[in-house]
């Protein structure tokens, strides 16, 4: 797969959602994002508006969203993206009305914002069966979620896997697909756009970036 710097760049969410992460590095996060031409910056609710004032106007995206009064509130601080975990315990049981339920009823709060707001939703693919993650992806289609993600980067039993996202590639769609959770090398990020992502989760943006060339 021929990607150029700028094309990988455009690609990622460039990500700190440490729960420790201080006001100057969301400062330095949102100045990296600016300076390689990332997609958006993903940071937790507290830093929206900080973030939102950093980027002038650029995209910012959020993540860790309760419901969809969390959501709205995040998208009236600026955020334009907003990212859900789904109802875990019921897609792991197979409760299909209560993970859509649960979906819809933040994509409805999301894209009924002025900001034409933009709901991915994670399913924690580590966590599940393939089966499950096949059925998070029809969840995510039929709740009005706009993409499928793989991982919150947290769980102990890891992040994206190129099996995972061609997974969610092959059952979500039309929606799109963003891999997250240990994505921090080059070849990697390759890997993971050829399996179907069309976005990117990673701390690790700018050595990615570097990994292909200088901007």
């Amino acid at each position: 797969m021929t990607i150029t710097a700028s094309e990988l760049a455009r690609s990622i969410d460039h990500t700190l959602l440490k729960p420790e992460a201080t006001p100057d590095q969301v400062d330095t996060l949102c100045d990296e994002a600016l300076q390689y031409g990332f997609h958006a910056v993903c940071v937790n609710p507290v830093y929206v508006t900080r973030a939102v004032k950093r980027l002038a106007g650029s995209r910012s995206g959020e993540t860790g969203t309760s419901g969809p009064a969390e959501a709205r509130r995040a998208l009236g601080e600026g955020a334009s993206e907003i990212d859900m975990v789904v109802a875990l315990g019921a897609l792991a049981a197979g409760d299909r009305t209560v993970a859509v339920k649960d979906i819809a009823a933040v994509a409805d709060a999301v894209h009924a914002g002025v900001n034409n707001g933009i709901l991915k939703v994670i399913l924690e693919t580590a966590a599940l069966t393939e089966e499950r993650i096949a059925l998070g992806c029809y969840c995510c289609v039929e709740g009005g979620a706009d993409f499928v993600k793989t991982s919150t980067g947290f769980h102990p039993g890891g992040g994206a896997t190129v099996e995972h996202v061609r997974l969610l590639h092959r059952c979500a769609s039309p929606i799109r697909v963003k891999a997250s959770g240990g994505i921090r090398t080059t070849a990697v990020a390759r890997a993971m756009l050829e399996a179907g992502a069309s976005r990117l989760g990673t701390s690790s943006g700018v050595a990615i970036i570097r990994g292909v060339h200088p901007i």
